[in-house]
C-alpha cells in the first residue's frame, strides 16, 4: 500500500502535489511502513480535520498504465476515514467468501503472475483484460510490480525500463458530436456511410476502406480546421433536418367529467355556507352545549374540506414518447455513427439502516432491479447508504453484485419484467409468454437455480460472519496466550481480546461490530466507502458462451457503477436520520459520478418497470424541462390483502390528489420513487433567462455566481462545505442536466452530443475526497439541511424538501406509467399501519409550527398549491374535532337531545343537498382518477380510524415538542423478508396492542352502549320520541360503519372467533328483539301501548 497525503479542500482536485510513502497492512489492521526514507512509521490517527491520508497501492505517475491500474486498485479498496482520522484504502483481495468473476467486481482476479514462486494474480480492467504495465506483455501482479519499481525500475521480462503500452492510445474527444476526419474530395463518387458487418453492427474498418477516411456526398461534412464551432453547427443541422416533436404531452380530463365536477364543488360550497349560517342562527335552546360543540366541529370540517377540495380543480394526465427519446439521444447518425448515448447521467440512491428490520435480501433484490434497468450503462450509478454500518449489509451487497453478473445479462437477453428476481420468480402464469428465444426455458431454469443458491448465501451470512469472527477471535486469543507464555506472564489471568467482527479477507470490519466497542458501534464508527463495481467502459462488452452457464455472446454484459457507503457517525453529533444519510449520498455521488439527476428509493421499493427512468427523462429533457425540480412517481405496493382493509394502497391520494396537484405547480415529494434535478436540490432558483447576465451564452456552461449573484465565490464553503471538487461539480451538473438545444424555441439548453465523451477514470484522490465529505463534521457551519439538500428538522423531511423547491419557483411533474414504475411493501398489520400514519402526522404537526408553514410561503408558490401545503400541516388537527364529533351521537342518545332543536325542513334540505353533491363528487372523482368506489370507501373508513387515533397522538406529541422541547422518536417500519409462509397475510391477523387503539375502541363501545340505552329508554317512555332516537342512532351507525375495519383488526384470524364477537352478537340480538316488541306488540298489550302513545312515529 501507499500513503498519499494532500489537502483536498485546498486544491482543485487531481493536480495537487503529493508524497508517496509505501506501507503494508497486516491481518490485524495495523500499518507497517516499507518506505525508503523511514524504516518504521505508524499510520497515525490524529491530524487536522481538513486533511486526510490515503493508503493505496503504488501506481507511479510516470507509467502510462498508472491510470488503469490505479482505477482497478481503487475499485478493489475499502476506503475508511472521518473526523480527526486518516483516510485509508485497504486493498481487499477477497470481498466475500464466494468467488467473483465479473471484471468490474471488486476482488476479481486475472491471469497468474509470471514471476517465479509467486501465486498472485494480474489485475483486470473494466473489460476483463489483464492490465500489463510493459509493452512486452509480461504478466505481473501488483505486489511484484511494486517490488520491481522499488528495486531496479526494470521489467522482469524484457529487462528494460517500463515503456508505454500500445493499449494507452489517446481517448478521442466526442464532445463536439462527430469524428475528426478530413473533408471529402469533390471528385469522389456518392457513397453510403452506413457500412455494416454481418451482425448488423457498424463496421468502422469497412467504412474507412470504402470512403478513404471521409464521409461521402449526401452525408454530413466535418468542418475544415479553424471552424471551432463546427461541431455545434453539425448537431443543429442534424436535428433540424427532422421535424421537432415533444417528448411528453399533457392530456386534459374530458370536459364531460371535469366541468360537472367543478360545478358540484361550487354548488356544495354555496350550500355549505347556507347550512352553516342556518346552524349558527338556529341554536338548540334545550342543549346549547351540544349545539355549540357540533357547530364548531362543522365549521372546521368545512374549512378542511375547502383545503382538500379546491386544489383538485385542475387534474391532468401525461404521457411520454419513449421511441422519440431513443431517436433523439441514442440513434446512430452522421455525427454519431456508433450511436453513443447523449443522455445525462443518473445516480440512484438506496437507503437502509437496520438489517434486522430491513432484511438484506430485500435490499439486494432492489439493487439487482436497479443494475438491470434499461438505461445507458456508463451513465448509470447506484449508491447504497448503510446507516447502521453493518458488515451483513456490506457482504450482502457484494453478493448481489456477484449475482448481477448473471442476472443483468439474462434480463437484457430475454427482456425480463420485473427485474427484481424475487418478484419475477414469484409471478403466476406462463413465463414463456412473449418470449421468442428457444433457449429461454433452459436459461430461466439455470438462473432460478442460481438465485435459490444466492438466497441461501444471503440468508446464511449472519451465521457465516459469526462463525468467521469467532474463529479469528479465537486465533487472536491463542496468539495472546502464546505471547504471554513467551514473556513469562501469568497465563491464569483472563485473556482480554476485543471481540471484533472480521471481514472475509481476515481483517477487522471498520463499521459496527456484533459486540459493540469504542469506534465500532452503531452511533460511533468511521466513514466507509467501497466501489464494488467500478465504472464500465464506454463501449459495449459482449459476453461469450465459454465458461458461462448461459450463452451471452450477443448480450452486453457491462454493469453500472455500484458504490457502498456508510457515513461516519460519532457520539455528540446530530446525524439527522434519513435526511442526513441522503445528503451524504448527494455529496459522495457529486464527487464520484456527478449525475445531473438522482433517483431515491427505499430499500424495499424496487424498479418494476425497466423503462421508468427513461419515462422520467422524457420530462426533464423536453422543452421547458429546465425548471422541473423533480419527477414524482406513484407508490405502488404488493403483499396487501385483497380487500385492502387499512387503505394501504392509498389510491385516493396517489391517483386523485397527486394528479390534481400535477395540474398546478406539481405533486408533493413523498419520500421514495422520486427523480431529482441535482441543481435544484442544491438550493438554487430555477434558471430565468431575463435574470441571467446579457453577455452570457445560454447554451454554454455557466458559473455558480451566474445563477445566484448574491453567492460570492468565497461563500461557497459556507453553503456547500470546504470541498473544492464538490463546488466545481455544481455548474457541471447544471449544464449537463439541461435539455438539448435542438429547436430554435429552446433558448436555454446544451449543444447536442456534448455528453458522448467517456467519463474519467476514478483515482484515489477522488475517492478519498468522497470519504471526507461523508464525515460527521463536514456539515458544520454550512447550509446543508437548511437550504441545501434534504431539509432537517422534521420526521417528514420529504414534504419539507419538496415544499422548499416549490417555494423557490420550481415545478414538479407526476409520472404515472402504464406499467407500475416502482413497487414496494407496506405494513398490513393494524398496529404497524397506525404507527406509520403517526409518523407522517407528527411530521405535519412539526411543519405547522415551523417556518415551513405554507402560510409564510413566497409569491412564487401557486395559490392553490399553497392551499394544498397548508392542508399538509393542518390535517392532523382535524382529529381534535373529529373525535368530539364521533362522541356527539352518543351524547345525543344519552341526553335525549339532538344537535338541532327541531328537524326543520330547511335543515333537512340543506343536509340532503350537501350529501347528494358529495356523492356526485365522489362518482366524478372516481371517473377522472380511476379509483374504484371500494377504494374510495376504504379511504374514508381509514380516515376516521387514523383521525381518532394516530392523528390525535401526533397533535399531542407535536405540542409537547413545541412547548416542552420533548423530541419525538419513531420506530422503523418493518419490511417483509418475503419468506414462504402458510398464510402470506399472517401479519394482517396479528393483534399487537398499542395505546393508539384506545380512542377508537372507546368511541365504538360508547356509541353501541348509547344506542342500546336510548332504545330501551324510548320504547318504555310514556310518549316515545322516535325522531330524536333515529337521528342520534343514524349518526352512531355512521361512526360504527367507519370503524368496521378497525373492529375486524381486533378480532384477529377468521378461524379464531374471539369472545367479543359473541358478546356483540348477543347485544345485537337483544336489540333487534326489543325493537320487534316495540314496533309489533302482542294483541293483549296493543291497546295499552296505543293509549300510552307508544306507536312508531317519524317526523
Amino acid at each position: 500500500m501507499a500513503t498519499l497525503t494532500n489537502q483536498p479542500s485546498k486544491k482543485g482536485g487531481k493536480g495537487g502535489s503529493s508524497t508517496v510513502k509505501f506501507a503494508r497492512r497486516t491481518s490485524s489492521g495495523k500499518y507497517v511502513s516499507l518506505s525508503k526514507e523511514e524504516i518504521e512509521m505508524s499510520g497515525g490517527e490524529g491530524g487536522d480535520q481538513n486533511s486526510y491520508t490515503v493508503h493505496i497501492p503504488v501506481t507511479p505517475d510516470n507509467q502510462p498504465v498508472a491510470a488503469k491500474a490505479e482505477e482497478q486498485y481503487v475499485s478493489s479498496s475499502l476506503f475508511t476515514g472521518g473526523f480527526n482520522s486518516v483516510t485509508r484504502a485497504h486493498l481487499m483481495d477477497k470481498v466475500i467468501d464466494s468467488q467473483v468473476s465479473h471484471p468490474q467486481m471488486a476482488g476479481c482476479k486475472g491471469s497468474s503472475c509470471a514471476m517465479p514462486a509467486c501465486d498472485g494474480n494480474v489485475i483486470k480492467d473494466e473489460r476483463g483484460n489483464d492490465v500489463i504495465p510493459c509493452e512486452c506483455r509480461y504478466k505481473i501482479c501488483r505486489d511484484c510490480y511494486m517490488d520491481a519499481q522499488k528495486d531496479t525500475g526494470l521489467c522482469p521480462g524484457c529487462k528494460e525500463p517500463y515503456k508505454s503500452a500500445d493499449s494507452d492510445d489517446e481517448i478521442p474527444n466526442y464532445s463536439k458530436g462527430a469524428l475528426h476526419l478530413p473533408g471529402p474530395e469533390k471528385d469522389n463518387k456518392q457513397m453510403s456511410m452506413m457500412k455494416r458487418n454481418h451482425n448488423g453492427e457498424f463496421d468502422h474498418n469497412k467504412w474507412l476502406f470504402e470512403t478513404q477516411g471521409t464521409y461521402g456526398y449526401g452525408n454530413a461534412y466535418w468542418p475544415e480546421d479553424g471552424d471551432e464551432d463546427g461541431g455545434m453547427h453539425q448537431g443543429m443541422l442534424e436535428t433540424a433536418d427532422r421535424p421537432w416533436r415533444p417528448l411528453s404531452r399533457v392530456i386534459n380530463i374530458p370536459n364531460s367529467i371535469i366541468s360537472p365536477y367543478r360545478l358540484l364543488i361550487a354548488i356544495r360550497f354555496v350550500v355549505m355556507c347556507f347550512f352553516l349560517v342556518w346552524r349558527v342562527r338556529h341554536p338548540n335552546e334545550d342543549a346549547v352545549w351540544l349545539w355549540l360543540m357540533s357547530v364548531v366541529c362543522e365549521i372546521w370540517f368545512a374549512f378542511s374540506w375547502i383545503l382538500d377540495q379546491l386544489p383538485k380543480m385542475h387534474p391532468i394526465n401525461r404521457e411520454t414518447d419513449l421511441p422519440l427519446l431513443r431517436d433523439k439521444f441514442e440513434a446512430p447518425s452522421p455525427a454519431n455513427p456508433t450511436g453513443r448515448s447523449d443522455l445525462p447521467g443518473m445516480d440512484v440512491f438506496v437507503s437502509t439502516a437496520d438489517p434486522e428490520k430491513e432484511p438484506p435480501l430485500v435490499t439486494a433484490n432492489t439493487i439487482l432491479s436497479i443494475l438491470a434497468v434499461e438505461y445507458t450503462v456508463e451513465k448509470l450509478a447506484c449508491y447504497v447508504s448503510d446507516d447502521g454500518g453493518a458488515l451483513l449489509n456490506f457482504e450482502a451487497m457484494a453478493e448481489a453484485c456477484s449475482f448481477a453478473d448473471l442476472w443483468v445479462p439474462f434480463c437484457r437477453k430475454h427482456d425480463i419484467e420485473p427485474r427484481n428476481p424475487e418478484s419475477y420468480f414469484s409471478l403466476k402464469g406462463d413465463p414463456t409468454k412473449n418470449k421468442n428465444r428457444v433457449d429461454f426455458v433452459k436459461d430461466r431454469r439455470r438462473v432460478k437455480r442460481e438465485y435459490d443458491e444466492f438466497k441461501v448465501r444471503i440468508n446464511g451470512l449472519p451465521d457465516s460472519i459469526r462463525r468467521r469472527s469467532e474463529a479469528f477471535n479465537a486465533r487472536e486469543e491463542m496468539k495472546m496466550l502464546k505471547h504471554m507464555r513467551e514473556t513469562g506472564a501469568d497465563t491464569l489471568e483472563p485473556i482480554k481480546v476485543t471481540k471484533a467482527t472480521w471481514m472475509a479477507d481476515g481483517t477487522h470490519w471498520p463499521g459496527t461490530w456484533a459486540v459493540a466497542s469504542r469506534e465500532h458501534a452503531k452511533g460511533d464508527h468511521a466513514g466507509i466507502l467501497q466501489v464494488m463495481l467500478k465504472p464500465p467502459s464506454s463501449d459495449p462488452l459482449m459476453g461469450s458462451s465459454e465458461g458461462n452457464i448461459i450463452d451471452f455472446s450477443d448480450v452486453d454484459i457491462r454493469l453500472p457503477m455500484f458504490v457502498y457507503m456508510s457515513r461516519e457517525k460519532r457520539p455528540g453529533y446530530d446525524h439527522n436520520k434519513k435526511a442526513g444519510a441522503m445528503n451524504a449520498l448527494v455529496r459522495a455521488s457529486a464527487i464520484l459520478s456527478n449525475g445531473p439527476f438522482m433517483l431515491n428509493l427505499d430499500c424495499d421499493h424496487y424498479i418494476n418497470n425497466c423503462n421508468a427512468i427513461r419515462e422520467g427523462m422524457c420530462f426533464m429533457m423536453d422543452r421547458g424541462g429546465e425548471d422541473i425540480c423533480y419527477i414524482q412517481f406513484p407508490q405502488r405496493f404488493e403483499g396487501i390483502d385483497p380487500s385492502d382493509r387499512y387503505a394501504n394502497h392509498n389510491t385516493v391520494f396517489f391517483d386523485g390528489n397527486m394528479r390534481a396537484l400535477d395540474g398546478l405547480q406539481g405533486p408533493v415529494y413523498v419520500g421514495t420513487g422520486c427523480m431529482f434535478r441535482r441543481f435544484a436540490l442544491y438550493g438554487f432558483d430555477p434558471p430565468k433567462l431575463d435574470k441571467l447576465p446579457a453577455n452570457v451564452d445560454k447554451t454554454a456552461e455557466l458559473k455558480t455566481t451566474d445563477f445566484d449573484p448574491e453567492l460570492d465565490v468565497n461563500l461557497l464553503p459556507k453553503r456547500f462545505g470546504n470541498s473544492t471538487l464538490l463546488a466545481e461539480s455544481i455548474p457541471v451538473a447544471e449544464f449537463q442536466g439541461r435539455p438539448i438545444a435542438d429547436h430554435p424555441a429552446v433558448k436555454y439548453g446544451r449543444p447536442p452530443g456534448i455528453l458522448r465523451a467517456p467519463r474519467e477514470a476514478l483515482d484515489a484522490t477522488t475517492v478519498a475526497e468522497a470519504v471526507s465529505v461523508v464525515s460527521c463534521w463536514y456539515e458544520d457551519k454550512t447550509e446543508w439541511g437548511d437550504r441545501v439538500g434534504w431539509i432537517y428538522g422534521s420526521v417528514t423531511e420529504d414534504v419539507v424538501t419538496g415544499y422548499r423547491m416549490h417555494n423557490r419557483g420550481w415545478r414538479s411533474v407526476y409520472c404515472v406509467t402504464k406499467r407500475d414504475a416502482f413497487r414496494g411493501s407496506a405494513p398490513i398489520n393494524l398496529t404497524d399501519r397506525l404507527h406509520q400514519v403517526l409518523r407522517w402526522a407528527t411530521g405535519s404537526v412539526e411543519i405547522f409550527f415551523s417556518r415551513n408553514n405554507a402560510f409564510l410561503a413566497t409569491k412564487k408558490l401557486n395559490v392553490l398549491q399553497r392551499l394544498a401545503y397548508i392542508n399538509v400541516g393542518v390535517y392532523p388537527f382535524t382529529s381534535l374535532f373529529l373525535i368530539v364529533y364521533c362522541f356527539l351521537p352518543a351524547l345525543s342518545l344519552f341526553s335525549g337531545y339532538f344537535i338541532v332543536q327541531n328537524l326543520d325542513i330547511t335543515f333537512l334540505l340543506l343536509l340532503l343537498t350537501m350529501s347528494v353533491c358529495l356523492i356526485g363528487l365522489a362518482i366524478l372523482e372516481v371517473k377522472w382518477s380511476g379509483v374504484s368506489l371500494e377504494d374510495w370507501w376504504r379511504n374514508e373508513q381509514f380516515w376516521l380510524i387514523s383521525g381518532t387515533s394516530a392523528h390525535l397522538a401526533a397533535v399531542v406529541q407535536g405540542l409537547l415538542k413545541v412547548i416542552a422541547g420533548i423530541e419525538i422518536s419513531f420506530t422503523l417500519t418493518s419490511k417483509s423478508a418475503g419468506e414462504d409462509n402458510d398464510d402470506i397475510f399472517a401479519e394482517l391477523y396479528l393483534v399487537k396492542w398499542s395505546s393508539l387503539m384506545i380512542p377508537p375502541i372507546v368511541i365504538g363501545m360508547v356509541n353501541i352502549i348509547a344506542i342500546v340505552v336510548a332504545f330501551l329508554r324510548t320504547i318504555y317512555e310514556t310518549t316515545p320520541q322516535w325522531s330524536k332516537f333515529i337521528g342520534g342512532a343514524f349518526f352512531s351507525f355512521w361512526v360504527l360503519a367507519h370503524l368496521y375495519p378497525f373492529a375486524k383488526g381486533l378480532m384477529g384470524r377468521r378461524k379464531k372467533t374471539p369472545t367479543i364477537v359473541f358478546v356483540w352478537s348477543g347485544l345485537i340480538a337483544i336489540t333487534i328483539s326489543l325493537l320487534w316488541v316495540a314496533i309489533n306488540p302482542s294483541v293483549s298489550q296493543r291497546p295499552a301501548a296505543t293509549s300510552g302513545g307508544g306507536g312508531f312515529t317519524f317526523p
